[in-house]
């Protein structure tokens, strides 16, 4: 079993940033795709950033230019770096990894999300 959990969020400012951290831990032999999602009250979970093994991003338009997903292979952690802030960017964000386990499964994990807040 693989367990994912995030950390690094609050209550932030508008124009401030935020750094989200989210952890893989389990018998992991690689995970393919790291991704950041956010749903705010009353709207559906959206795709906020996605990573690939790789290194290769893509961004939900609405983020573009502001926010920086990165990932640290050796840690099985994703991060996003969220700059700029809106209240628009209110929502709690969910991590996703996705890959294989040692004994040669597949899994698809999530966190079970961390509040951001973007208020004066």
């Amino acid at each position: 079993q693989v367990q994912v959990v995030e950390s690094g969020g609050g209550l932030v400012q508008p124009g401030g940033s935020l750094r989200l951290s989210c952890a893989a831990s389990g018998s992991i032999s690689s995970i393919y795709v790291m991704g950041w999602y956010r749903q705010a009250p009353g709207k559906q979970r959206e795709l906020v950033a996605a990573i690939t093994t790789g290194g290769s991003a893509n961004y939900a338009d609405s983020v573009k230019g502001r926010f920086t997903i990165s990932r640290d292979n050796a840690k099985n952690t994703v991060y996003l770096q969220m700059n700029s802030l809106k209240p628009e960017d209110t929502a709690v964000y969910y991590c996703n990894q996705n890959g294989a386990t040692m004994d040669g499964r597949q899994f698809g994990s999530w966190g079970q999300g961390t509040q951001v807040t973007v208020s004066s």
